[in-house]
Formats: structure tokens, C-alpha cells, sequence
């Protein structure tokens, strides 16, 4: 291969412990010029995930620029609905001076793309972005070089448009960036790192762009795990316990094995039956009968909430100011609450599924996953293979929410691919899906809290228990204050009776329900208006200006609560960004049904890079919130989830859809935060705030159910 060294400012990439993977990287991807990044050192980690990139083989990113001047950029993100396919794509463009049109991504497939720990928690734009972002500015300093040895003339007189180097002094001396790669195979980086763009050059990123997989998705061209169908697939269907603390003692598979066709395949713990029909494999696997031990935990969905109280696990104190004792003296009111959510299921509209098979001696994974570079690393584990024999090259995933970061129907597809000797599709069926969940943890919180006579926050007394501190801060300018968060530990180290684990924004939803709540509930008993009350407590100024901006584009008037307009207000933060938002609803008090009428979101996301994303991520979240707010809610008995499917498990209707508004704050000289998870977070706090402003009923149980908003009603009264 080819090394050029590059000028004064750049010097030629040692191989070193990493030139097997390079090698073979440049051999898989052809000709044209390579540039290489490590890209933990731009992303500015935190330790442990730092860390995680050193200890693998390879941590470096990669951008190609093509003979032809198409630019290829390698991210090991997933594209799961969330928009980066697109908005990657507008940071490129910008920092290479390329067209929008001449940028392809590659996403996440683990022979070509860098690793990456997973694609959760809108990190994608706000970390990974600006990763690619230096990255491209550094490979457009690169080309400039390389313009400039071609052209012979200095760096400072040329300039690029579209992918085209012009001496400014002489505009017929040009040179492309595919013509800068023909022929070669250049690995490059620089010592100097060049600063990326500001807001007065951008061309594309702060504007509309429609979702680069919205028409292949429309039409149905999008790939996903389920429409590969490799020669020689089985599918597989596996025999699954009744509960999540039954470990099965024997299993008889002497009927299924009758069935024309039906391979009985059996691996310890794992027995399944393949079929080159879904169907048949169905009909047989219900004929196979298996035999089950072990103790269930004693509690279900209703008596959760004491038995979580109960478990002894031991407070950790996250933040503390003043005095509780001295708040409390303070105070001429004092208010007590406690809030509970139930275990929440993701329910994306694709199932977990993966497809396995070999090729050569590699074990070839396409999945619907989050974390595809740690799921190779599962299954070499579990083959024990090296991690080099396995490939996962990821298809579009409908939907993950933080239910596709663990990878157990991988390794199992893998690990009967490699037991048939044939490619193995397994895909989950709803009832696996719900009861193989990492469901979003329930949880208690107690708050307490005071005010004086002028509706000043004096105390506050927060504790979380289960649900994580994510979004458990005060905000509010609080003198007296202390939240504890308790957490499964060496005193309770085994609380849920099932997976629990990340969910859209995991605990924040809760936490500002139960603090948004108590402050709603306070403001209502000083005989302020809730807008007012939550201004005259903050000094947050990012609150602050989000609650403004969504009170303007709402159309608030002041009135104290309740007023019987069904008007709401939630604020919070999350990935990064602050948001605020204002709601109107309709209460049947017959019936007790809710009709959310109309939302208005306001957000603080620093620069924002697709405006039309942005919209449909918000979009998202109002409707997704809708449903773990009136009416999700897992139903089991110890570890028998009884829930099963989505007749039972009922997620939002497009009858419950609101008018939708929507406010992002100018913060163009600001660094990107992110748009996937704010506004869900409001959800369920700014719907118990309506619901109390338009009946006098406060609700603190998820799901507010018709039965509980009638309960409630009968209660106020």
C-alpha cells in the first residue's frame, strides 16, 4: 500500500498494532484516499467508555473519498428511526465542502466501521456528530495538502466548493477531490487539528432535511433482519420457561420430532426446533413439552410498590444543600407525596431478531440490535471464537427505545447456525418480545416539601427508590434540599423478578412527573398561578427561557389551579437539553377518559442540525408518551409475566394524537445536544397537571387509566 508523507502540519500513519485491521479495511474498500482518526480522543469520553475504545483492537474512524468524488463516512451507529443516517451526513457535507448528494454513510457494520459501545441515549448528534465533524474538518485540511502538492500552489490561496480545490488567483488551476484520489491509497492525519465550521459557513446543517430512509421505508425497499433469506435459512423457534424463575429440568421433543421436515436442535439450556417454514416451525414447537423447577418471587403488579419499600436497599445521598430540619421550620405549609410507575415495556414495532450463518470460517450476524460491536463480541464468547471470526452488518432496526442493548436472541441464532450447519433466522414473537424485555423498572418516589407564606421554596425531601436518579434534580432554587436515590445493591441485589433496563430517557419520565407534581400541587395551594409559581422559584435561566418561549407559542393567560381550563406545565432536562412544555386536555368525568386536545413543546438543544428530524423526534416522544402515561403496564405474577401481547398492552391510538406546537430556541453558536428523549420526559408529569386543572383530581399512580382518573375525581371531591 502506498504511504505519501504529508507536509509541514501532517506526518504518515504507523500501523502499528492496528496495520492487520487497516490492511484489511483498504482491501475490503478498494482505491481512493483513506483517512484515519482515533476517535476517542475526539469524542472526549467519559473514563469507562474511553477506556472500552483502548482495550479494543481497533478504535479508529474512517473517511474514503472515491475516484469519482463520492465521500464515504464510517459510524458504528445504528439507524433505528432516530435520524442520524441524515444528519451525519449534513456535518459532512459542511466540514468537506462537498454536496450534500456526493456524501454516503456506512453504518455499523463491524468489519468497516469504527467501534462504538452502542446507540442509545441521543448521543449520537451531541457526541458522535461532533467526532465527525472534526474528523471531516481535519480530512478537508488533508485535501487541501494534496491540492496544494497538485496544483503548486500554497494552501492559503486555494479554496473548495462541492468538492472542487480552485486556486482563487487562477480559477481555471482546479483539481477534485476524486481526482486527488485516483489511483491512490493514502493514509493521512494531522498533528494540528483545524477548528470545524461556524454557523455564518454552513450550508447544511440548521436546515430541513427529509429523512434520507424515509422513501425506501415508504415503499418498502428498507432492509430489515426479517427479508434476508440466505439459500438453506431455517427458522427457528425456541422452547421458553413459563417464568423467569423456572430453569427447566428436562425437555421431550418426541412429538415435534414427527413433524415432515422439523430438525430438533438441543444445547444445554437450549432447545429449538428449525423448519424452512416460520409456520412449521411454529406448529412444532408447542408440541415439545418441557419440565420446570424453581421458587417465584412473592409479589406482582400490585403489591410492587410496598415490596420495593421493603427490600432494605441502602439511600446514597446525590445532592444536599442547607439544612432539611431548618427548611422545615421555615415553612408555613408542608406537602407530602408519593408517586409510583409500573414495569413499562418498550414494544417496538419490529421484534428482537436476528439471522446467523456462516461464511468460510466467520460467523456472519445481520440483527436488530443497539450494540452490534459488543454483540460480536457475545458471540465469539459464546462460539469461543476470536472476535475476528464473527461479522455483524447491521440492517435497518425498527425501533429499540433501550429494549435492542442486550443480544440473547443473537448468540441463540448463532449458536444453532453453527449446530444446523445452516444460516438460522429467529424471530421473537410479541409474547417472547414483552417477556424477554428489559422493562423500564417500577418505582417509588416520596417528596416532601415546604414553602413560606409567600410561595417561596423553603424545603425538599426527594427520594427515588428503583427508578434511577436520571432527571431527579431539584432545579428549582431550593435552600433546604436533599435527594437520596436507592438502588438495587449488596442489601437488595436482586429486586426485580425480571430484566429491567434502559427506556427512552430511563427514570426521567418518572422523576419529573413526581417533581413537576408536588410542584403543580404546591403552587395550587399558595393560590398562584402554576407559570408564575415555577418563575418566581427559578434561577435557571435555560428553564427559565424555555418556559417563556412555550408559553408564548401555547397562548398561556395566568390563572391559578384549578381553573378548570385543563391546563398543564412540565419543564425538565434531558440528553443535554432543556425543555419546557404547556397542555390541554378534556376529562370525561363519566367515564373518566382522557383526551389530550393540544401540545406545545419548547426546547434548548444548542444547535440544532435537521430541523425536520428535530420536528419528528419531538413529534415521537409527545405520542410515545401519551401511552406509558395512560395506559402501558406490564401485569405479572412473580416471574410470570402475564402481559402477552399488544391486545392487553395497549400503546397510543392515532384517535389520542394532540395538535402538536413546537419552539427550538436559537443556540446556533452553541454545541449540540440531544432531540431523541427531552420531550417524553414531560409527559406524564404535564398530563397529571392537566388532569388536576381540569378536575381538581391529582393522580400519582402510571398509568392514569380511565379507573384510576375516575378514582381520583371521586377522591378531590
Amino acid at each position: 500500500m502506498k504511504k505519501e508523507k504529508s507536509n509541514t502540519t501532517g506526518k504518515s500513519l504507523s500501523p502499528a498494532n492496528r496495520g492487520i485491521k487497516r490492511r484489511s479495511f483498504v482491501r475490503l474498500m478498494g482505491g481512493g484516499i483513506f483517512v484515519f482518526f482515533n476517535t476517542w480522543d475526539l469524542l472526549g469520553l467519559t473514563a469507562p467508555t474511553a477506556k472500552i475504545l483502548r482495550d479494543t483492537p481497533d478504535f479508529n474512524a474512517y473517511l474514503r473519498i472515491d475516484e469519482d468524488g463520492t465521500v464515504h463516512g464510517f459510524t458504528g451507529k445504528i439507524e433505528m428511526g432516530q435520524g442520524p443516517i441524515t444528519s451525519l451526513v449534513q456535518e459532512l457535507a459542511d466540514e468537506l465542502d462537498v454536496s450534500f448528494s456526493q456524501v454516503k454513510l456506512v453504518m455499523a457494520d463491524t468489519d468497516l466501521c469504527p467501534w462504538d459501545d452502542g446507540t442509545w441515549g441521543s448521543l449520537s448528534t451531541q457526541i458522535f456528530g461532533e467526532a465527525m465533524r472534526a474528523a471531516a474538518a481535519e480530512a478537508r485540511a488533508i485535501l487541501l495538502q494534496l491540492g496544494s502538492e497538485k496544483l503548486m500552489v500554497p494552501v492559503a490561496q486555494l479554496e473548495v466548493k462541492n468538492g472542487v480545490v480552485t486556486d482563487k488567483n487562477n480559477r481555471n488551476n482546479q483539481v477534485t477531490y476524486g481526482q486527488l484520489a485516483k489511483g491512490k491509497k493514502i493514509e493521512r492525519y494531522l498533528d494540528k487539528k483545524p477548528q470545524v465550521k461556524g454557523p455564518a459557513d454552513f450550508n447544511f446543517i440548521g436546515k430541513p432535511y427529509h429523512r434520507l430512509d424515509a422513501v425506501p421505508k415508504v415503499t418498502g425497499q428498507a432492509k430489515y433482519t426479517g427479508d434476508f433469506h440466505p439459500e438453506g435459512m431455517l427458522y427457528a423457534r425456541i422452547l421458553r420457561p413459563p417464568s423467569h424463575a423456572s430453569k427447566l429440568i428436562s425437555a421431550d421433543t418426541t412429538e415435534a420430532e414427527k413433524l415432515p421436515g422439523i430438525k430438533v436442535v438441543r444445547d444445554g439450556d437450549l432447545v429449538a426446533v428449525l423448519h424452512e417454514l416460520r409456520d412449521k416451525a411454529d406448529e412444532a414447537i408447542v408440541k415439545v413439552k418441557g419440565e420446570y423447577s424453581g421458587e417465584e418471587i412473592r409479589v406482582d403488579d400490585k403489591t410492587v410498590y410496598d415490596y420495593l419499600l421493603n427490600t432494605g436497599a441502602k439511600g446514597n445521598v446525590i445532592d444536599k444543600a442547607g439544612d432539611l430540619e431548618t427548611g422545615r421550620s421555615l415553612s408555613k405549609s408542608l406537602f407530602s407525596s408519593q408517586f409510583t410507575g409500573p414495569y413499562v415495556a418498550h414494544s417496538p414495532i419490529e421484534t428482537h431478531s436476528a439471522l446467523a450463518y456462516m461464511e468460510g470460517d466467520r460467523m456472519i450476524i445481520r440483527a436488530s440490535v443497539q450494540t452490534p460491536f459488543p454483540a460480536k463480541e457475545d458471540v465469539a464468547a459464546a462460539l469461543k471464537i476470536p472476535s475476528e471470526k464473527v461479522r455483524v452488518i447491521m440492517p435497518f432496526v425498527g425501533g429499540g427505545f433501550g429494549g435492542k442493548i442486550t443480544n440473547l436472541q443473537i448468540v441463540e441464532a448463532a449458536r444453532l447456525a453453527k449446530l444446523a450447519g445452516k444460516p438460522v433466522m429467529l424471530i421473537s414473537t410479541r409474547r417472547e418480545e414483552v417477556f424477554y424485555d428489559f422493562f423500564r423498572p417500577a418505582c417509588v418516589i416520596k417528596v416532601d416539601s415546604g414553602m413560606d407564606a409567600n410561595g417561596k421554596i423553603t424545603m425538599w425531601d426527594y427520594r427515588v427508590y428503583f427508578a434511577g436518579s436520571r432527571g431527579s434534580d431539584t432545579f428549582y432554587d431550593v435552600p433546604h434540599r436533599s435527594t437520596t436515590a436507592y438502588d438495587e445493591d449488596d442489601a437488595a441485589p436482586k429486586v426485580h423478578p425480571f430484566g429491567t433496563g434502559a427506556w427512552r430517557a430511563p427514570a426521567n419520565g418518572n422523576n419529573t412527573m413526581a417533581r413537576e407534581g408536588q410542584i403543580e400541587m404546591m403552587a395550587a395551594a399558595a393560590g398562584i398561578d402554576p407559570l408564575e409559581f415555577r418563575l418566581k422559584n427559578l434561577k435557571n435561566e435555560k428553564l427559565i427561557a424555555v418556559l417563556k418561549a412555550s408559553a408564548d407559542k401555547f397562548g398561556w393567560t395566568p390563572a391559578k389551579g384549578p381553573s378548570g381550563r385543563g391546563y398543564g406545565i412540565a419543564c425538565g432536562y434531558d440528553a443535554g437539553t432543556w425543555v419546557a412544555a404547556m397542555a390541554e386536555v378534556k376529562v370525561d368525568k363519566v367515564t373518566g377518559h382522557v383526551q389530550v386536545v393540544r401540545v406545545t413543546v419548547a426546547q434548548d438543544m444548542g444547535l440544532c442540525i435537521n430541523p425536520q428530524g428535530t420536528k419528528i423526534q419531538l413529534y415521537g416522544c409527545v405520542i410515545m408518551g401519551l401511552g406509558y402515561t395512560l395506559s402501558e403496564e406490564i401485569k405479572f405474577t412473580g416471574g410470570k409475566v402475564q402481559t402477552q401481547n399488544l391486545d392487553t398492552y395497549e400503546i397510543p391510538k392515532f384517535s389520542w394524537v394532540p395538535e402538536i406546537d413546537y419552539v427550538i430556541l436559537d443556540r446556533q453558536n452553541e454545541p449540540p445536544k440531544g432531540g431523541g428523549e427531552p420531550a417524553i420526559v414531560l409527559m406524564p408529569g404535564l398530563i397529571a397537571n392537566a388532569i388536576f386543572d381540569a378536575t381538581g383530581a391529582r393522580l400519582y399512580r402510571l398509568p392514569m387509566t380511565p379507573e384510576r382518573v375516575l378514582e381520583a375525581i371521586k377522591k378531590a371531591k
